[in-house]
């Protein structure tokens, strides 16, 4: 099969000084996209600002051969969204890409959480993607061309210790991507997640040794994938870090079904619960019209 190009695809990278979002930038410069590299350049707490990152990554894009814009708006209001998106349509006419990628860390225990800790970080993370996305998706939909990718956490699917703030933001990315992908559907428009582990400024304190194991580098090919003419797929969710890549997903079971009508009692469910909770069978709907055709199944006479 052919190599995958981006020849004549205008890419968005939020995030894109350092870490993750500055592999993805490269190489998709490196594969001819136009990059639009965005960096607020603060601390990983969100605060302050600089423009040295954006400025570097554009840098090497540009002495490698590439085409690349520095863009400094932060993604956490309305107007830096849409100047973000802007920037892409002032200096190469077009979005055809976006990853969302820009983050920040407050990490606190639940009982010691402020506003401080959370709204910063709801903000930059599941904020910041809406702002930035829908200008993009906008574009998108009048082409009847688009690839969104976000970038979730694990701690935003499965949970991790003082990260309430974090995990919630992060968790809310699924559920934005899941409606877009439905949304976008017959624009050509794909939308996927990732939840990587990864060794970057936010990370390697709390990855400790691990760190040496999980370089950013080893994420980004199924990113670009992701962003790709090629790819197909969407709706979906991939745990990625340290060269393995997997599929997450959300499945139903066929559960226990009490009787049309029927109000069971609380010891009904205290008895039928392994019946609830197995998981043997499953299958995986694709929006909540299938997840509601399992309960019209179960209303149809046996």
């Amino acid at each position: 099969m052919s190599d995958i190009t981006f020849d004549n695809r205008v890419a968005i990278v939020t995030g894109a000084g350092g870490g993750l979002g500055k592999t993805y930038a490269l190489e998709l410069a490196r594969r001819g996209a136009r990059v639009v590299v965005n960096d607020l350049g603060g601390g990983v707490d969100g605060s302050g600002g600089a423009s040295a990152a954006a400025d570097a990554t554009v840098a090497e894009i540009v002495e490698a051969g590439g085409e690349a814009v520095a863009n400094y708006d932060s993604v956490a209001t309305p107007e830096g969204g849409a100047a973000i998106v802007q920037s892409a349509l002032e200096a190469f006419d077009t979005v055809d890409i976006l990853i969302n990628n820009a983050g920040i860390l407050r990490d606190t225990s639940f009982a010691k959480l402020t506003p401080e800790h959370l709204n910063p970080v709801i903000d930059v993370h599941l904020k910041g993607a809406f702002y930035v996305t829908q200008p993009a998706f906008t574009v998108m939909k009048d082409k009847g061309y688009g690839r969104l990718v976000f970038t979730s956490s694990p701690s935003g699917i499965f949970g991790n210790f003082g990260q309430t703030n974090y995990g919630a933001a992060k968790g809310g990315l699924v559920g934005l991507s899941n409606v877009l992908a439905i949304e976008g559907a017959k624009y050509n428009i794909k939308s996927n997640v990732i939840a990587p582990v990864a060794r970057t400024r936010m990370t390697e304190d709390l990855l400790g040794p691990f760190a040496d194991l999980v370089a950013p580098e080893q994420v980004m090919p199924i990113v670009v994938y992701l962003a790709s003419d090629q790819c197909e797929l969407t709706h979906e969710v991939f745990s990625v870090g340290g060269g393995r890549f997997a599929r997450i997903f959300t499945g139903v079971n066929a559960g226990w079904f009490a009787g049309q009508g029927v109000v069971p009692s609380i010891e009904d469910i205290r008895d039928h619960l392994d019946e609830i909770r197995d998981i043997s069978e499953y299958t995986i709907p694709l929006n909540n019209q299938e997840e509601m055709g399992y309960l019209a199944q179960a209303f149809q006479p046996k």
